[in-house]
């Protein structure tokens, strides 16, 4: 399918698609255009995935550092990430859904800025592992 049928109908019919196979260029645009339908990049996660395993797993945004360090980045792309090498990378399925769980509660019930809430990048987190069962006293600092 050409790319701009392809974009075009990524709008108006999304379901319709599973897999998008492009080269790079393109391939940037569409995913870039698709995170924006699902509520943009802040909670699209990716997973490179071959044969020889275990895969390359990570946030379809970049690194914005125009906002590193102020607390204001929204964390659910990099922990939806680690939701997809749980299951497809690592074969822990069940971690990974207990992960994937806590994100989705916690995006509706502390949302950060950029959907409309007031969470830190670290009140977010906290409230993620505090719904996965892991005490902050346990952790490393």
């Amino acid at each position: 399918m050409p790319v701009d049928n392809a974009a075009m109908q990524l709008v108006l019919a999304p379901g319709r698609f599973d897999v998008i196979l492009s080269e790079n260029t393109f391939g940037d645009i569409l995913s870039d255009e698709a995170a924006a339908l699902t509520g943009g990049l802040g909670l699209a996660a990716s997973a490179s995935l071959g044969d020889g395993g275990p895969g390359i797993f990570e946030p379809v945004h970049g690194s914005a550092p125009d906002i590193a360090g102020r607390g204001v980045a929204n964390p659910a792309a990099m922990l939806r990430s680690v939701v997809l090498m749980l299951a497809y990378g690592l074969g822990q399925a069940a971690l990974a859904e207990a992960l994937d769980a806590a994100v989705e509660e916690t995006l509706s019930s502390r949302p950060t800025a950029d959907l409309g809430g007031s969470a830190s990048t670290g009140e977010f987190t906290e409230a993620v592992l505090e719904r996965i069962g892991v005490d902050a006293a346990s952790r490393p600092a």
